[in-house]
């Protein structure tokens, strides 16, 4: 049985040693996705397998070392999987592995929430355990089925019988209209123009538009489609105004860096507001990263003195973001795991948003 505890509301007995563990498994948990992308290639290698059980053995280490209880009690049934599958017992399943990453994910997270002193309980790390701890002890026959449970039990969502590897869609076609075309296809020149930069961003333009569209739709259109979707072109515009070591770096930022990368909405805006016709576009690209209890940037805004457009940007953009931080790690993340990551994240963004934004991805996840 879990120690619900030590799962919900952890207690950081050394700060300085979470700090290492933290930074140990930014180290780890990337050689186990992508060790997990050759295993679904290939599931019968046992010299993988071996990799990603050293990797999980390591990172339960760490943390026994480090008195982060949390992570130990994650890696555990996950490092007992493995060493069945290393030993045969176990065969290899899409879902099986589907439930290792989510695993490897809320790790992170859970981590993440560890050092920034945020709260655990939403991470739903004692269903996670539980879930992990009966896998540990199933039979092949059982594997699936107790698989599917957990990821949806921890995430929300049925895992799909055809998944889609990644969300990987052609780009979106401009709201068509003729007073106004001029100005998208401006818009969206510039958005081609910062996604030329580097092969990871390619499509993102699209990707973000069908969702924002999408989510809008969904929730009865409350947003100009037309301003939006302008937004959505500009709203990362800025970025080419700062230096790419800023915008491209995979790692932490310093205090500096983050200080310049917070200035990038202002340029979008800056330049939609110069523009008439476009002030509520302007509005929405430089609030897209405020959040409702004050904490985003670059005005500290909250709550309703956010526009509503801006709040969908926030949303789709950090689906984007999470999409673009696993393939740095040189493996594309399921849609599933993307979701369930930035619902994991729900608070930052705004609640009335979030349901529409899930209708849009189940939709995604259940089409064949």
């Amino acid at each position: 049985m879990a120690n619900i505890q030590a799962l919900s509301n952890p207690r950081v007995q050394d700060r300085e040693a979470l700090l290492e563990f933290s930074e140990a498994l930014t180290d780890r948990a990337p050689d186990i996705e992508r060790n997990m992308a050759r295993l679904a290639q290939a599931p019968a290698d046992r010299v993988v397998i071996a990799d990603i059980f050293r990797a999980m053995h390591n990172i339960k280490g760490d943390a026994a070392m480090c008195k982060v209880e949390m992570a130990a009690l994650i890696a555990h049934p996950v490092e007992s999987l493995l060493t069945r599958l290393r030993s045969g017992e176990l065969r290899y399943s899409r879902l099986l592995g589907e439930a290792i990453l989510l695993a490897v994910d809320r790790l992170e997270l859970a981590t993440e929430a560890l050092v920034a002193r945020k709260p655990l309980a939403h991470l739903k790390l004692v269903e996670l355990v539980e879930g992990l701890e009966a896998l540990s002890q199933a039979q092949q026959s059982g594997l699936d089925r107790l698989a599917a449970q957990l990821i949806q039990a921890v995430t929300g969502f049925r895992p799909q019988e055809r998944p889609k590897a990644s969300f990987d869609k052609p780009p979106a076609q401009p709201v068509v209209q003729d007073h106004v075309l001029p100005g998208l296809k401006f818009f969206r020149s510039l958005a081609l123009q910062y996604e030329a930069r580097s092969p990871l961003f390619q499509g993102r333009t699209g990707r973000i538009l069908e969702l924002a569209l999408e989510t809008n739709l969904v929730a009865g259109s409350p947003v100009d489609a037309t301003q939006l979707e302008a937004a959505v072109y500009m709203h990362d515009a800025g970025m080419m105004f700062l230096p790419e070591s800023v915008w491209l770096k995979t790692g932490r930022l310093s205090e500096a860096e983050r200080h310049a990368l917070h200035t990038h909405s202002g340029f979008g805006s800056g330049l939609l507001a110069r523009m008439e016709g476009w002030q509520a576009a302007a509005e929405m690209v430089q609030q897209h990263h405020e959040m409702p209890d004050g904490a985003g940037y670059p005005d500290g805004i909250r709550g309703d003195k956010i526009c509503p457009g801006a709040k969908i940007i926030a949303i789709v953009d950090a689906f984007e973001a999470v999409t673009l931080k696993h393939g740095t790690r040189g493996h594309k993340i399921s849609v599933l795991r993307a979701i369930a990551e930035v619902n994991a994240c729900d608070k930052q963004f705004a609640p009335e948003w979030i349901s529409p934004f899930n209708t849009v991805v189940r939709r995604m996840l259940e089409q064949p």
